[in-house]
């Protein structure tokens, strides 16, 4: 595998691990909430997020280091929760304080949990030589 083909894999796997923190966590506040768990509600729920989540990838460009913690990690969190709860406030949908605070706490564990476990693989990786 070449050089430019491992990035654009690391690319692709960093959106894919993000679009799936995102739906895990509309799934699991869905759930909790004993809403139900159809497609269809998961990504209704999800949009906002989802939306501020590849605002976040390219405000930050992303793709330059997509598994790194800082900046794209923070900025793409920042970004999820924010332009989210933007978007749930124009749409009339609840962004109560609780609220809020639950979403921040939920998806910067899931965005940026990834990309710190990401890290110490790496790391453990990189001391160990191959056998």
């Amino acid at each position: 595998m070449t050089s430019d083909s491992r990035a654009r894999r690391a690319v692709a796997l960093a959106l894919v691990a993000d679009a799936a923190c995102v739906l895990a966590f509309a799934a699991v506040g869905r759930r909790s909430h004993a809403e139900g768990l159809t497609v269809t509600g998961v990504l209704e729920t999800a949009w906002p997020f989802l939306s501020g989540t590849a605002l976040g990838w390219l405000i930050i460009r992303g793709w330059r280091n997509p598994s790194s913690v800082v900046p794209t990690g923070v900025a793409v969190w920042v970004a999820t929760v924010v332009v989210g709860m933007a978007l749930r406030r124009a749409t009339s949908q609840g962004t109560a304080v609780s609220f809020v605070i639950v979403a921040s706490l939920a998806t910067g564990v899931l965005l940026l949990g990834w990309r710190g476990g990401a890290a110490i693989l790496t790391r453990r990786r990189s001391v160990r030589p191959d056998r």
